[in-house]
């Protein structure tokens, strides 16, 4: 019986917006064709799940719309059947940029012993968020919690703000705040999948920020960090992340800890950004260096926002998740789910676009390029899938594909030209002609045989 393929497309001037398309068959043919080769011969690293970010943002935007609003945007996003099937997501701990303004859970000075830790802020309406949507899927989120800076008085520069370091007498502390964070969020039925040990590291940001050296980073984790979550119970559970910065030092900063067995042994793996080069011939040389270490893009956004009916968002969207994948990475995570009509709130002023968007004032809800590119992946390459071959002889057709837990395979092929594409989608010596419009990602899935 002849293989029927699916097909699911975006494309700019259509409207085409993760919409099924006429199927394709498999045919004993050979066309003449460019051609991207499927090949489940060789499978690579399995997914751990595609997400975005809960931030207060997010939230405060969220709590601002009507139930019915608040309804669209959660099955936008985890809908298995009819959103983009989100699964693995981000949140802060304490405030970031894109809080409404500067918080931690224990602001009394010199309270090493963190009597006074709340994460009372946090149910005003960021827990309430994460607990809709739990509710929702049925079952609990991973859930990766990153921290932008510690308590203003553990810091050498007295603020959460404009970097600072964390001062040396408060690293067992800070660490305990970590496994304090873990247990009073399990406490709501929220457990936390993965800690990270700092958002950007290295950017002395005007909003909430702390630096570390990669030294620093390697010897908080092997002296204070990693013996903390493990003494607690929760390290193995509770997987640890290091870096969270952008692709460019990616190898040079997990070499560093890497190298040193005591500090490595307490890692799972490192998380990294995308704001500056694409650079990602990095991400391929810590997967080849330290193959035993995972690989996780925890945070993307076009800053400047908002960026209304920009295509280009989307595109970069589709070329870093396929060429993330094609490196290594377990799963991708956007940055906020939702914003306002400004691109905040921020605390700082620093506006961003994100996937949906909601003016708030009239109610409505915008989605972004970028949402379809994310579900383009997101909704056919599920958790536990693996990656295989794809193999394209055209630079112009970007691909990358994965087979799914149960046994289908998915394929995507992302087209970032001026140009309609005519290819061959080969697998196990048959042949499918195919077409790939202009700045279009397309989706084809098909049973394994």
């Amino acid at each position: 019986m002849p293989v029927t393929i699916q097909v699911f497309r975006t494309a700019k001037n259509t409207t085409d917006r993760l919409t099924e398309k006429a199927p394709l068959t498999f045919q004993t043919l050979e066309p003449d064709l460019p051609s991207v080769l499927v090949d489940a011969g060789h499978r690579f690293q399995t997914i751990e799940g595609f997400g975005g970010s809960f931030t207060e943002a997010a939230a405060d935007t969220f709590y601002k719309l009507s139930p019915d609003g608040r309804a669209e945007i959660l099955r936008a996003y985890f809908d298995t059947q009819s959103g983009n099937g989100y699964s693995l997501c981000r949140t802060h701990i304490n405030s970031c940029d894109f809080s409404l303004g500067n918080y931690a859970y224990a602001e009394m000075p010199g309270d090493v012993e963190l009597s006074a830790f709340s994460i009372e802020h946090d149910r005003r309406q960021l827990i309430p968020m994460i607990k809709e949507t739990a509710r929702l899927t049925g079952q609990p989120l991973k859930i990766l919690a990153s921290p932008w800076s510690p308590p203003a008085w553990m810091k050498t520069n007295g603020q959460m703000n404009h970097g600072g370091k964390l001062k040396p007498e408060y690293r067992e502390a800070w660490a305990r705040y970590y496994a304090r964070y873990v247990e009073e969020y399990e406490k709501e039925g929220l457990p936390i999948w993965g800690l990270s040990v700092q958002n950007e590291p290295q950017a002395v940001q005007t909003w909430d920020s702390c630096i570390y050296t990669g030294e620093e980073e390697r010897d908080f984790v092997r002296d204070y960090l990693g013996p903390v979550l493990e003494k607690a119970g929760l390290l193995g559970r509770v997987k640890l992340l290091i870096w969270d910065h952008n692709r460019d030092l990616l190898y040079e900063r997990a070499k560093v800890v890497y190298d040193d067995p005591q500090a490595a042994r307490y890692v799972w793996g490192a998380a990294f950004h995308w704001y500056v080069g694409d650079n990602f011939e990095n991400v391929r040389l810590t997967h080849d260096a330290y193959p035993d270490k995972q690989l996780l893009f925890t945070e993307g956004c076009v800053e400047g926002g908002p960026h209304f009916d920009g295509w280009e968002v989307g595109e970069r969207y589709g070329q870093s998740m396929l060429n993330d994948l094609n490196n290594w990475t377990v799963g991708w995570v956007d940055w906020n789910m939702l914003l306002d009509q400004r691109g905040g709130p921020n605390h700082k002023g620093n506006y961003c676009s994100a996937p949906l968007m909601a003016d708030v004032g009239k109610g409505t809800i915008y989605y972004h390029s970028s949402y379809y590119y994310i579900g383009q992946i997101s909704r056919f390459v599920r958790p536990g899938a693996q990656r295989i071959i794809s193999a394209s002889t055209l630079d112009e057709l970007e691909s990358t594909a994965f087979i799914n837990v149960d046994g289908s395979i998915a394929v995507v092929v992302l087209n970032r030209t001026d140009n309609l594409l005519p290819f061959a989608l080969r697998c196990d010596g048959l042949a499918a002609p195919a077409e790939s419009p202009a700045h279009s990602i397309s989706t084809y899935r098909f049973q394994a045989d």
